[in-house]
């Protein structure tokens, strides 16, 4: 009975000390473990657990595709461009240094809008665009002449109506994915390794 009783504690000490040394958390590292009351550490949420849910994964735009899509919407200097699920901010950022165009960019990920303010600064083109964290269906983009696109082919098409209720003349580019069943006005492939993209170009239509 005395041996079982010896056991019994034994494993239990054993319990203990493994529980105290692998549950440790490092902000308790210098307390007096010898007078310690068990203490249950409850975790902030993690950044990545507060960004929100995306409709569209993050791929950025390969940098012939890019060239392809600024061609093709004859970006020019006093055009204003939105980018729609902005990502790293690349396409406003380069159409400001190549033509001096005006931009924003939209994304719902508020990590991808602080590298992409933080590529704007890099690349001084801080007085030219600018990068907002919302929802490209709550946020007014009416004002555009230029909008770019690299999103899904359900986000284009849901996208659409607010698209057509713009201004006529205002061109629209895509990478890859286009807006059911509006054709495009002309589409061109651009080959980047062994991966075929392509790039549609519509233009609002006068309103009827």
């Amino acid at each position: 009975m005395k041996l079982h009783r010896l056991s019994l504690f034994g494993i239990a000490a054993f319990g203990l000390a493994a529980f105290t040394a692998c549950g440790e958390h490092p902000r308790f590292a210098n307390a007096n473990k010898a007078n310690a009351t068990p203490v249950v550490v409850v975790a902030s949420p993690t950044p990545e657990a507060d960004r929100p849910a995306l409709d569209v994964p993050y791929v950025p735009t390969p940098t012939a595709v890019l060239d392809e899509m600024l061609k093709m919407a004859e970006v020019k200097k006093d055009d204003i461009l939105y980018d729609l699920g902005s990502g790293d901010g690349r396409i406003p950022i380069e159409a400001a240094k190549r033509f001096g165009t005006r931009g924003v960019g939209i994304d719902l990920d508020p990590v991808r809008v602080k590298e992409a303010n933080e590529n704007a600064e890099k690349e001084k083109v801080t007085d030219k665009v600018k990068f907002i964290q919302g929802d490209i269906f709550k946020e007014d983009f009416s004002e555009a002449t230029v909008v770019t696109l690299y999103l899904l082919p359900d986000v284009n098409v849901k996208l659409r109506p607010t698209i057509l209720a713009m201004k006529p003349g205002t061109r629209i580019v895509s990478h890859n994915y286009d807006m059911g069943d509006w054709e495009p006005e002309r589409s061109t492939k651009v080959t980047v390794g062994a991966t075929d993209h392509w790039v549609h170009f519509w233009r609002v239509p006068e309103k009827k």
